[in-house]
């Protein structure tokens, strides 16, 4: 499959970057805010869910990289920052606007962690950085019967 590249400039891209990045995995060590750059960044491995759906059974897991442009402040909760090795799983990408063009980016992890940016607006790429590798496990969440995250069969913005 051809590595993946998505650029978010609305609150409808950024919801297709997030359908791809539903239950990837972040050490904490692998995320930064560079307030001088008005950046943060992380480097993530992404669940294939397209390689999923077309092969059930031979899962995949690609090295990803995500980057926010005009970020002005970063905050978070529960992060713990002095654990850089804590490995997060990423369930959703929220944007919530503020004013027009400015809002808050919300990266929502499992166990009540999040990352909130204030952005002067939605400017966001996601790019795979590799090839993909093969994983025996497929992510499930409880009270679901293998439901794929909505709009993963969206392509690139």
């Amino acid at each position: 499959m051809t590595p993946l590249k998505l650029l978010a400039l609305d609150e409808e891209d950024l919801q297709v970057v997030s359908s791809h990045l539903q239950d990837a995995v972040v050490r904490v060590g692998d995320m930064a805010y560079v307030p001088s750059q008005k950046r943060f960044a992380a480097i993530l491995n992404r669940f294939d869910w397209e390689s999923a759906k077309q092969d059930s059974g031979n899962y995949q897991r690609r090295r990803t990289a995500l980057r926010f442009d005009r970020v002005l402040r970063a905050q978070h909760r529960d992060l713990r920052p002095e654990k850089p090795d804590r490995v997060l799983s990423l369930l959703a990408v929220q944007f919530e606007a503020g004013d027009a063009p400015s809002g808050k980016v919300t990266l929502l992890f499992s166990g009540e962690v999040t990352i909130q940016l204030d952005v002067e607006c939605v400017e966001a790429e996601l790019r795979d950085l590799g090839p993909a590798w093969a994983t025996r496990n497929k992510p499930e969440h409880p009270g679901e019967d293998a439901v794929e995250p909505e709009g993963s069969e969206a392509s690139g913005a």
